[in-house]
């Protein structure tokens, strides 16, 4: 199963860091919407990035999210640990029995692979700031979007009474 943890999350803090340049409110709902994600699942990844101070969150009618810190001292790796955690990039298949040479040595042939490429792809994020990423997306920008409105929060939340 694919796991869209990293660039949702990837996503969602380099959108804040957007609305902010650009004097915007974040929050779930917009996030949500922009990402066409679930808020739910947008709430869930926000409790890590919140807790590892890569954003936070002021509740009530007028609360934001905003960066946690400076973009340019957020890396991609920040994110990504975050995010994922403790989850291994690839997994090892379990222990099989010893029947041949592969067979008895494939389980830490493939582990040492999986570490350093885990650790190849960690030191690459690491090199990328949400700042960086931010100024890279403008200027390779092919959109020709327009800047979305801001949802009126106070009529979505009228028509739901």
């Amino acid at each position: 199963m694919l796991d869209y943890r990293f660039p949702t999350a990837l996503q969602m803090v380099l959108s804040v860091a957007m609305a902010e340049q650009m004097g915007k409110r974040s929050t779930s709902a917009i996030l949500a919407y922009g990402l066409e994600a679930n808020p739910s699942f947008i709430r869930k990844l926000m409790v890590p990035l919140t807790r590892d101070g890569i954003i936070v969150s002021t509740l009530g009618r007028t609360g934001s999210i905003h960066l946690g810190r400076p973009a340019d001292e957020i890396t991609l790796r920040d994110i990504y640990t975050s995010v994922i955690e403790d989850k291994k990039l690839w997994a090892s298949r379990p222990d099989v029995a010893p029947r041949c040479l592969v067979s008895a040595n494939v389980c830490w042939y493939f582990k040492a692979i999986a570490n350093e490429a885990e650790q190849a792809s960690l030191e690459v994020l690491e090199k990328r700031t949400v700042a960086d990423a931010l100024n890279e997306l403008k200027q390779r920008d092919t959109s020709n979007c327009n800047p979305l409105p801001e949802p009126d929060i106070d009529n979505l939340c009228k028509k739901g009474r």
